[in-house]
């Protein structure tokens, strides 16, 4: 029977498994315990920019209101947190059941007054970052083209300078929390060149970051004995509604029902799998 982590890094298209040597055998099942050993106010900050489409990818906010979900269903408070070019389609999705903060796109020091005034305000037990840009070692937000976005992303790795504990997904190497891996990510010549430098209490990495969000709530469920996955049914909807607000395929760039190139029913096997897995 597959792992938790062998699911989420099937199809690995990007080669974000080569890092997996380095990571522990059981990172979700950590993971999953980490979540819930710092239980309170939980941020998941979340939202991707794909230049060429002028448009938010659908990889990232379906996963992470998903495991916002979750968390509320289970007691924690719960915000999020994204920029101007995700706040649409993060805040359609939610619903608006929970608050979504905006965090403007400043500069350096503007930036960081804001993340700390917005972490005085939240008092977060646990900050969780799924597919959300960070910056290089100069500095810079790139995309997997190795394309400066910096314009387009808010530096909300500045929530993640204190000491909060803190969750990172992602797939390619240049997202918050792979500062973790950033050496290691460097060698790997189908991620990124200039990995983010952002790092994080606890990495997930997966072959999609939605599928890695899943695979947290699958451990979560684990850990709680109960299961906790979203139907099909339920996935489906989150992101065919991301792209009904605007959201495109981060592969295609075409406002399309897919992920990182992904057919629907090619995430929904993903997510079958892992129902499947917490059947034993």
């Amino acid at each position: 029977m597959p792992s938790l982590e062998d699911i989420i890094l099937q199809r690995d298209n990007r080669g974000i498994s080569a890092l997996r040597h380095l990571m522990e055998p059981s990172y979700l099942e950590s993971t999953g315990r980490f979540v819930l050993d710092n239980k309170g106010p939980v941020v998941i900050v979340t939202g991707f920019f794909i230049v060429g489409a002028q448009a938010s990818e659908t990889d990232g906010p379906p996963g992470a209101v998903a495991l916002g979900n979750v968390l509320s269903s289970l007691g924690y408070g719960l915000r999020y947190v994204t920029d101007s070019c995700s706040f649409d389609i993060v805040n359609g999705l939610s619903d608006k059941q929970h608050e979504v903060i905006e965090f403007p796109i400043l500069n350096d020091i503007e930036s960081e007054k804001f993340a700390g005034d917005l972490i005085r305000k939240m008092m977060p037990s646990l900050l969780i970052s799924i597919e959300r840009c960070g910056p290089s070692e100069d500095g810079k937000a790139r995309n997997m083209r190795n394309v400066d976005i910096t314009e387009f992303n808010a530096k909300t790795d500045y929530l993640f300078k204190d000491q909060i504990p803190s969750i990172g997904i992602g797939d390619g190497g240049n997202e918050i929390g792979m500062g973790n891996l950033r050496k290691a990510i460097t060698s790997v010549p189908s991620l990124v060149e200039y990995p983010c430098v952002t790092e994080v209490s606890r990495l997930v990495i997966a072959s999609v970051s939605n599928w890695g969000a899943y695979g947290l709530i699958a451990a979560i469920s684990r850990c709680l004995g109960e299961n906790l996955l979203p139907s099909i049914k339920e996935e489906q909807r989150l992101v065919q509604k991301s792209v009904d607000l605007g959201a495109v395929d981060g592969f295609t760039g075409q406002k399309l029902p897919m992920v990182d190139g992904f057919t629907m029913e090619q995430n929904s096997q993903t997510l079958r799998d892992l129902h499947d897995a917490l059947k034993i």
